[in-house]
């Protein structure tokens, strides 16, 4: 299964946050031709794509015409389009792409991080695609994706015995700008008696419980059930974030968990605690340095492990670029792989090539 020395033809699949940096990514691999970048902005429709990524030309325009990138027959689309009812376009799309052959990595659906855990309807559709073309599709990113899945089973090849294995992301999102994720999903400067999208019924579920059931497959356990928790306090004053004033009195901070038991106990933990300040709710879990994962492992022996990305206040950039590698280091592995939906189960350490180039 690992990557063959021929280039691999490549096509890019939206160029916002996590787009730009695997575009730049792709343009400087020897390994990687970028054959095509598929746009939804008309004003990028045209444009050069060394110019979005922030470069020189290079003689290729970017396109919102989708028949034409596929006609130039790219081994793999790595697909970083975003935007809310995002699954609604997305699985289509992948759909076709499998069932041209078409290889497909992707950061726009985390669910598909560990496939049996995404909904039947749709994982039936996409693996008769993938079977009907001979091709793979591949969803990672930083989290869902590795914080909480593939560096846990890394650490717990220690382990002798395990009682639970808990994994907190512990961030600020005052700067994360994205209005309709920050107000509607997780209800920032929401009244309190609002309930957002994140806090319905099954919604974390469905975006983290394959997680919670790729780190139980990994372990070769099975899980009782998933369950659900959420908690949300208000600030005391007006803050100024990236996506807008957030006033007192409003959500300011939301901690929830998405519980894996095991014999009747909570044994796979994936936690959140999110704050728009540092100082909200100090008695929450916290740590000595924003926009940490931290590993907590019990059992034979105890574990603890915080993980960053980036420096200071450069978490959120570094964490976008640490997305976009999840899926662009990916790419020759997913290609080498056999035909189907994979998980990082599946697949080598998909470490980068050309790295030190």
């Amino acid at each position: 299964m690992e990557p063959t020395s021929a280039r691999l033809r490549v096509a890019l699949w939206g160029t916002g946050e996590v787009g730009t940096h695997a575009l730049r990514a792709i343009l400087r691999r020897p390994d990687l031709e970028l054959v095509g970048v598929r746009v939804y902005s008309p004003a990028k429709v045209g444009v050069d794509v060394g110019v979005l990524a922030g470069g020189a030309p290079i003689g290729l325009a970017a396109t919102d015409d989708v028949d034409a990138i596929l006609s130039l027959r790219p081994d793999c689309i790595c697909y970083c389009a975003s935007g809310p009812q995002l699954d609604a376009v997305a699985v289509p799309d992948y759909e076709t792409f499998l069932r041209a052959g078409i290889d497909v990595v992707t950061v726009s659906t985390p669910a598909l991080v560990y496939p049996p855990g995404y909904p039947d309807r749709a994982r039936t559709r996409l693996e008769a695609a993938a079977a009907d073309g001979g091709a793979s599709l591949y969803a990672s990113g930083i989290e869902p994706g590795f914080a909480a899945d593939q560096f846990p089973l890394a650490m717990l090849t220690m382990s002798s015995s395990i009682r639970s294995v808990r994994v907190q992301e512990l961030f600020t999102y005052d700067t994360y700008p994205v209005e309709f994720m920050m107000r509607e999903v997780f209800g920032f400067g929401k009244p309190m008696d609002n309930v957002p999208i994140m806090a319905g019924a099954g919604a974390q579920r469905m975006t983290w419980g394959p997680v919670v059931q790729l780190v139980a497959a990994g372990l070769g356990v099975e899980l009782d059930e998933i369950r659900e928790t959420w908690f949300q306090e208000p600030t005391p004053r007006d803050l100024d974030t990236a996506f807008g004033r957030v006033e007192a009195g409003t959500v300011g901070a939301v901690r929830f968990e998405t519980i894996g038991v095991i014999d009747g106990r909570d044994a796979i933990v994936v936690e959140h605690v999110n704050r728009l300040t540092l100082d909200l709710v100090p008695e929450w879990p916290s740590a000595a340095r924003d926009g940490t994962y931290r590993v907590l492992i019990e059992g034979e022996p105890d574990m603890q492990c915080d993980f960053t990305v980036g420096t200071g206040n450069e978490f959120y950039a570094s964490g976008i670029l640490a997305t976009a590698m999840r899926v662009v280091n990916a790419m020759p592995f997913v290609h080498a792989a056999p035909a189907g939906l994979l998980s990082s189960l599946d697949l080598p350490l998909t470490t980068p090539r050309h790295a030190f180039d």
